[in-house]
């Protein structure tokens, strides 16, 4: 079976079940059968269906940029490393065990995108509007925060850059085709598998503090700690699975922690909870808030653009990958239209170490994994067994040697894998892609960007005028009842 049967499999079995265990002490509260229809007509569940298509055609426009701006933006990998060094290289060889490794594999996918889907059904199975409103927002509006770090603040993974780091998650040949269509395989800060559960943790503790009340008071403290467990554990695979870095932890975090703040304050006037949506709101007020928020996205929008201008003017000679002996890793080219063609120059950087590359594509190249790593020699005759390409799809770079390639890939994503042929050193590869049909990619880039600078522009401003006012941070209370206390 493919990774989406799994996974729809798991969502029809599974979620009934997490929301009758977790509902055993609260019987009262359940959604009787008759009045499903009628509590979706009511409290207008269909607009949060609604919100999860949005997110995937979201995404999907998202990483058809990463790669296209790549040849400007770079990546800050090198920074991270020099932080932070092989300390998740060392967690991965003191843990390391294939079956705490297929186990982690299966929570990352499987685990996380399921416990996105069914929080947003166990609270409204529980019959708590709020909460469902809450966190199925989380989804849609942590993604959208951390899309321009996503793109402009590109970070490899660890198994791309660390030498001697494998990528346990990525070269498994049932999940390879799943992931290079539906991840790019290289942003990895921030991390969402932190970001949306911990953004789910806060909406938690905001609304019971919100109300008075305790986590352990709260009726569904039993499913918070479900989701604390289940973060706690993909907090480990991130790293150990060579994906992400340490620092991506406190990041998600914030994303996440900007996420809920925005999501908690703003859901009671999406809801009409203290009148009507606009009600309290004058012309003073509103170019208040245009002011001090369109200030702060002005700030952050220049500190993104002096980045990538930095970027743009340093990372001519800034390698893409670093292998150890023996390691393989890959870069991904995006599907393109039939006529189109991606311009792909691969370099050799090192003086003395000889790289060897394959050129496949990711459906075809399932059957060169083995035992979560790459078995090279037949990945190498798949390449030239299904090589469609008008060039070689398997090579050899000498030191210090680049080779240009005009590569085809059609409705179809394509794996360049890239090889450490030696037997000690680190080698360094540049691996750049130009795109036909780009011109408005970095525009585009912008645009997807400003609702997560404008999010953090009014969590911020939120919290000033609370803190100015003397009231607590987490009141969600429209500032004009504040005014009618």
């Amino acid at each position: 079976m493919s990774p989406w049967t799994v996974m729809m499999s798991m969502i029809l079995f599974l979620t009934p079940l997490i929301c009758y265990l977790f509902s055993l002490h609260d019987k009262d509260s359940r959604l009787k059968y008759g009045t499903w229809f009628e509590t979706i007509r009511k409290h207008r569940y269909y607009l949060h269906a609604l919100g999860y298509v949005v997110i995937i055609r979201w995404k999907n426009l998202t990483d058809g940029l990463n790669e296209p701006i790549k040849e400007r933006v770079g990546h800050w990998t090198d920074a991270v490393h020099g932080i932070e060094g092989n300390a998740v290289l060392w967690i991965q060889n003191v843990f390391y065990n294939d079956a705490l490794t297929a186990f982690l594999n299966f929570h990352y996918l499987f685990v996380y995108l399921f416990l996105i889907y069914v929080t947003t059904v166990y609270y409204a199975y529980m019959g708590d509007r709020d909460m469902t409103d809450k966190v199925t927002l989380n989804y849609l509006l942590i993604y959208a925060i951390a899309v321009p770090y996503y793109l402009f603040f590109n970070v490899e993974v660890t198994s791309s850059w660390i030498p001697g780091m494998d990528a346990l998650l990525y070269h498994d040949g049932w999940y390879s085709t799943f992931y290079a269509t539906h991840d790019p395989l290289d942003n990895a800060v921030p991390s969402l598998h932190v970001a949306i559960p911990f953004g789910i943790l806060m909406l938690n503790y905001l609304h019971v503090k919100s109300k008075g009340q305790t986590l352990k008071e709260w009726r569904h403290y039993r499913y918070h700690t479900f989701i604390l467990i289940n973060t706690i554990i993909f907090i480990f695979a991130i790293l150990y699975l060579g994906i992400h870095w340490i620092i991506d932890i406190p990041l998600g975090m914030l994303v996440g922690g900007i996420g809920a703040l925005f999501i908690h304050h703003i859901q009671p006037r999406l809801r009409n909870d203290h009148g009507s949506m606009f009600k309290g709101v004058n012309r003073e007020k509103v170019w208040k808030h245009v002011l001090v928020e369109g200030t702060i996205l002005l700030i952050l929008f220049a500190a993104i653009m002096g980045a990538v201008n930095h970027q743009d003017a340093t990372n001519e000679e800034q390698a893409s990958f670093r292998l150890g002996p023996g390691d393989t890793v890959q870069d991904i080219l995006a599907e393109v239209g039939s006529e189109d063609t991606i311009t792909t120059t691969i370099s050799n950087m090192d003086d003395s170490i000889v790289l060897e590359y394959a050129i496949i594509t990711v459906d075809l190249a399932e059957d060169g994994f083995s035992d979560f790593g790459v078995d090279w020699e037949r990945m190498q005759a798949l390449a030239i067994q299904h090589c469609e390409q008008q060039v070689a799809c398997t090579a050899t770079l000498l030191p210090n040697e680049s080779i240009d390639l005009n590569l085809q890939s059609p409705n179809v994503y394509t794996f360049v894998f890239l090889h450490h042929a030696g037997d000690e050193g680190t080698l360094e590869v540049k691996v750049e892609s130009m795109y036909e049909h780009a011109e408005n990619s970095m525009t585009n880039a912008v645009a997807l960007s400003l609702p997560s600078l404008y999010i953090t522009g009014f969590v911020v401003y939120r919290l000033y005028r609370l803190n100015n006012n003397g009231r607590h941070w987490y009141d969600s209370r429209p500032s004009h009842t504040w005014e009618e206390e």
